[in-house]
């Protein structure tokens, strides 16, 4: 990397392409397991894992920017829930999926493990019945 290169810092633009099989239901995971946030009442960091699974529409997140978003978190302040209802809030207005669920698995804190599940479903979408194979 040359000096004149600028390097991408912690953002939350977040990127996105057009969904190459818009015509199909498929899902796509993406799991990330070094998040880091801050409490708000201690400054202390929390840790987590956030997993996030979509069934896109038109258009699908990029995941360079997804990783500048999660690290845009890194010195905020926020509670557990209102972190995971932000994404939400923020990957389902950049990509407005036909179904989007994000889960936040907080580490240990003093004893406690606190997970917190916020969904988005798009209203005129109907998920396809289920397969389970033998």
């Amino acid at each position: 990397m040359t000096e004149s290169a600028v390097r991408p810092g912690p953002n939350r633009n977040l990127e996105t392409f057009p969904n190459p099989k818009p015509e199909r239901d498929y899902t796509i995971r993406i799991k990330v397991p070094e998040f880091t946030c801050l409490c708000p009442k201690t400054g202390q960091p929390d840790f987590a894992t956030i997993h996030l699974e979509y069934v896109p529409a038109g258009r699908c997140v990029e995941l360079k920017s997804l990783k500048l978003y999660m690290w845009s978190y890194r010195d905020q302040g926020a509670f557990h829930e209102a972190v995971t209802n932000q994404m939400l809030t923020d990957l389902a207005g950049a990509t407005d999926p036909r179904f989007m669920r994000v889960t936040a698995e907080f580490y240990v804190r003093g004893g406690i493990y606190t997970t917190v599940v916020a969904e988005h479903r798009h209203p005129d979408w109907r998920p396809e019945a289920r397969v389970d194979l033998p």
